[in-house]
């Protein structure tokens, strides 16, 4: 299946998903709202969703003078595999992690944090940032910015709806609806689970793919490898709070605040099983 396809079946699932939500709370009506706000949220998803990520983790661009071993490698990475050159942004956290995003590998964007510079050698910073480069050959960043979007605003969403039903804002002339209530409340915890099911389904055999193209870009799959064990120990010395509707783009999962389902709701494999695809090994690290 194409990225295409999975692109706009992502987008139709969640305008329909929107427009359940709509008729559940505004009958007729409240489904044609949701209609046009799927439309606005699906082009604002398209064209901007790379620029909403950056901006969450307040993520800076840098040019070559500002961080040149990281623009350095970007760019050797992309003249090596004739990708356009992307964006290079930094974001001010001491957390080590990394993800690149945008709508296309003309319009991408690879950002790091601080917290990853100090920690990493050269080579495992190569092997991350090819990595993202990965996903952008991939085409995997158009997709899993859009999941970022929808997932985010279809949880706002249903924050808002479990508000209005604390407050009493379920009554009245949706009930008449047919069962406006009911819906309701399922639409208040179903839309949250959907939204955490598409991240699940855009990221955890992605992220394999990608640490196989970085490896096989940079000819050292054991710098990747290192790179992730790393990564995977700092961060939870050092845990980068991250939205769950954001945190399927790093390369290693942030911290979501409390979740505590375990792999059921990870967005990325166990790095464990990671470091052994790349090395043809069981890891070492955390024994």
């Amino acid at each position: 299946m194409s990225n295409i396809f999975k692109t706009a079946l992502l987008l139709t699932v969640m305008t329909l998903l929107l427009m359940l939500a709509g008729r559940a709370f505004g009958g007729q009506r409240g489904m044609l709202m949701a209609l046009a706000f799927a439309a606005v949220l699906n082009f604002v998803s398209y064209f901007f969703s790379d620029k909403i990520a950056l901006a969450t983790y307040r993520a800076q661009p840098v040019g070559r003078d500002d961080l040149p071993r990281v623009y350095n490698i970007v760019e050797r990475l992309a003249q090596k595999e004739s990708l356009p050159m992307p964006k290079v942004y930094l974001i001010p956290s001491d957390s080590p992690n990394a993800f690149a995003t945008g709508r296309n590998p003309n319009h991408a964007s690879v950002a790091v944090t601080q917290g990853i510079l100090g920690l990493l050698t050269d080579d495992e910073l190569e092997g991350v940032i090819a990595h993202e480069l990965g996903h952008v050959r991939n085409r995997d960043i158009l997709i899993s910015s859009i999941a970022a979007t929808l997932a985010g605003a279809i949880t706002y969403l249903a924050s808002i709806a479990r508000w209005g039903m604390i407050f009493g804002g379920m009554r009245g002339s949706r009930d008449r609806d047919g069962g406006g209530g009911i819906a309701a409340i399922a639409m208040m915890f179903l839309a949250p689970f959907a939204a955490m099911l598409i991240q699940l389904a855009v990221s955890r055999s992605r992220e394999y793919a990608a640490d196989e193209t970085g490896a096989h870009w940079t000819g050292n799959p054991y710098a990747l490898a290192s790179a992730l064990a790393k990564i995977d120990a700092y961060a939870r010395q050092r845990p980068l709070l991250a939205s769950p509707s954001t945190a399927h783009l790093f390369i290693i999962q942030p911290f979501l605040g409390g979740m505590s389902f375990g792999n059921l709701f990870s967005t990325h494999p166990p790095t464990s099983k990671r470091i052994e695809r790349l090395t043809g090994r069981p890891a070492e690290f955390g024994k």
